[in-house]
């Protein structure tokens, strides 16, 4: 989901059916393969499209921000992240965190602390980052403090207490009796010869000697284990059982002391959860933009110009799961190829028309996938410049599915879906049907396709509409808010070239490739005569089509000036507000410096220190300061009050 504050923001509600179809699922694990952390990771699996045009824009712009960073070197720094918000939780509420969970909360620390200094270091116009950042708090103390007390393994430390360190040399100093009076034992001739080897053990906390079962008795102390065969017993001597029985008590002494060592540090742990559980969230969220930007880098993606109007063009749009496929299984040199999708602009309703496997179907996924996309705040994998509304719904029916569990054929399966999308469509809606009429009698399919796009049009949504049926194909010449669409087909290499031409109807080309399999040439001839019978006005038709096509062309030619021209008004427009802004600013500090007087606090740029005024002289423009033990005069256009240049 998209969310920029640290509260949730509220779950897209678009189509579950529509976003299996476009793949929306990959699309997610992919984003997620970018992440750094479990927390970003789960953020992009879970990742929803948002109606909110401010939030999308919002994110967009932060994606952007990213990738300038990112440009400059300036990536995040998420080592150490951890997700350690319930555990914070739970020291909050009084819980004694284990030695283990206080390290990933010391190296969560670290990482907010980080990202707290991360935050000074940004380069000032990355203000969105800075913005998303700036409730982060460094909390670095605590982490010294678990750090001071806990060694990387988890082992608490003598220094951890006095007491603590207290104990430890106590056990020490005792274990070094044991040890010796292990070692006395040893070297009595006698002992030795009762021994199975003449080595001591350690069974549990206690020395033990490997006496064999038969001299038991000359071994007096208390047996702790007896071996495998029965022939040896393990027994702790009486003359250390004493010993042994005071390093009991000083380890649950010791135990003692670092359970209250362990609550010390949850207890400081607890009184920071809430604003490390607050950074932990906003870093989670950082990582996700993070994610999109090395996303969008890695792919060459550029951030696309969301709008409310329904404008939609996608310029040189690739389809991404293809783009990613092709670059982990390269097939035959193969590429995913560009396409130019327009809608909402001059027309609203696009009706592709070409052969089988020509490239309808990815056209219609890149569209839906690429605004949805935009919508989750990614930049697209399309030319720069493109445009995307966000849409309240996005609806499509693709492929040739069939409803097994309701025992629907193929044509029912697509009106039962197609009934469910006119059930919730409106105009913000983008609705994208694959192989309109398919499935049925042609002449019915034909009519059953044109009522649908009627209705669409009724509607008022942006549709995109793929279909096979050459009488689809004149239903945009009778309609100004409809245009024709053709994917290509390269009849020599028999594969379709995916290109998509807006202004044109596609050709089934059934006769030209049965004359490349080579098809006998009487039976070609005989189905000319067959086509030339049923086409009567295909001369008038492609009269139409020539002249649609070159309309369509100015179209395009048009827009794509008037897209650079507002772009180059947009930039002029940026420079003269920056210069208008760096001549009030100037004006403001020239205000400022007339106000100098004997006392001010300046800051003088020469020494880049901060002095006082001594003396002021308009007529020279010139200021006497006084800094460190000297005194200068200096021209005004050096000196500046004390907040407005970084002192």
């Amino acid at each position: 989901m998209i969310i920029l504050d640290v509260e949730s923001a509220p779950a897209g509600l678009m189509d579950a059916h529509t976003l299996d179809l476009l793949g929306f699922d990959k699309l997610r694990a992919l984003l997620a393969g970018y992440t750094a952390s479990s927390l970003g990771g789960d953020l992009a699996r879970q990742l929803e499209p948002s109606t909110d045009l401010a939030v999308v824009r919002k994110e967009i712009a932060l994606v952007t921000e990213m990738v300038t960073a990112l440009g400059l070197n300036q990536a995040p720094p998420f080592s150490g992240l951890h997700d350690v918000r319930l555990i914070a939780r739970r020291a909050a509420i009084g819980t004694m965190l284990t030695a283990e969970q206080l390290i990933e909360v010391a190296e969560a620390l670290n990482c907010t602390g980080a990202m707290y200094r991360y935050r000074m270091r940004l380069a000032e116009h990355l203000s969105g980052l800075i913005d998303h950042l700036s409730g982060i708090e460094d909390l670095g103390t605590v982490s010294k403090s678990i750090g001071g007390c806990i060694d990387g393994r988890g082992h608490v430390l003598d220094m951890a207490s006095r007491e603590l360190a207290s104990l430890r040399q106590k056990l020490f100093e005792l274990d070094e009796k044991v040890k010796a009076e292990i070692r006395r034992l040893l070297r009595d001739p006698e002992l030795r010869k009762v021994l199975s080897y003449p080595n001591a053990t350690v069974h549990g906390d206690h020395y033990v000697l490997p006496v064999s079962v038969n001299y038991r008795h000359k071994v007096p102390g208390v047996v702790h284990r007896v071996s495998n065969t029965g022939e040896t017993l393990f027994v702790e001597p009486a003359s250390i059982a004493g010993l042994s029985a005071d390093r009991v008590q000083l380890k649950a002494d010791e135990d003692r002391e670092v359970k209250r060592v362990l609550r010390r540090l949850s207890s400081e742990v607890g009184r920071v959860a809430k604003p490390l559980v607050y950074a932990l969230d906003v870093i989670a969220k950082l990582d996700l933009i993070c994610a999109k930007a090395r996303y969008a880098r890695d792919f060459d993606m550029y951030p696309p110009d969301v709008n409310d109007e329904g404008r939609l063009w996608l310029r040189q749009a690739r389809h991404p799961l293809l783009e990613s496929l092709f670059r982990s299984e390269p097939v035959d040199g193969r590429k995913v190829m560009p396409i130019d999708i327009r809608l909402g602009i001059g027309f609203n309703l696009l009706v592709i028309t070409g052969p089988n496997t020509g490239g309808k179907t990815v056209t219609l996924k890149t569209t839906g996938l690429l605004c949805l996309m935009a919508q989750c705040g990614m930049h697209l994998p399309a030319g720069e410049g493109s445009l995307v509304p966000v849409f309240r719904h996005v609806l499509s029916d693709i492929g040739d599915e069939q409803s097994l569990e309701q025992s629907l054929s193929t044509f029912s399966s697509h009106v039962s879906r197609i009934a469910s999308i006119f059930s919730v469509a409106d105009a913000q809606s983008l609705i994208l049907l694959d192989e309109l009429g398919a499935g049925t009698d042609p002449t019915e399919g034909a009519a059953l396709g044109r009522a649908i796009l009627d209705q669409l049009d009724e509607v008022g949504c942006r549709a995109i509409v793929t279909t096979h049926l050459g009488d689809l194909k004149t239903y945009a010449f009778n309609n100004e808010r409809a245009e024709n669409g053709a994917v290509e087909f390269d009849i020599e290499t028999m594969r379709p070239t995916y290109r998509l031409h807006i202004g044109q109807f596609g050709m089934s080309n059934a006769l030209k490739i049965a004359r490349r399999l080579k098809l006998p040439k009487a039976l070609l001839k005989k189905a000319h005569r067959y086509l030339k019978k049923r086409k009567g006005k295909s001369g008038e038709l492609a009269r139409l089509q020539e002249l649609r096509l070159e309309a369509e062309q100015a179209k395009a030619d048009a827009l794509v000036a008037k897209h650079e021209a507002d772009r180059e008004k947009a930039a002029l427009e940026q420079e003269r507000g920056a210069l208008a802004k760096e001549s009030a600013d100037r004006a403001a500090l020239n205000e400022l410096r007339a106000t100098l007087k004997a006392g001010t606090p300046v800051t003088v740029e020469r020494f880049g220190a901060v002095g006082k005024v001594v003396k002021v002289d308009a007529k020279k423009q010139t200021v006497t300061v006084s800094v460190g033990i000297g005194q200068w005069e200096v021209p005004f256009d050096e000196v500046f009050p004390v907040g407005e240049r970084g002192a």
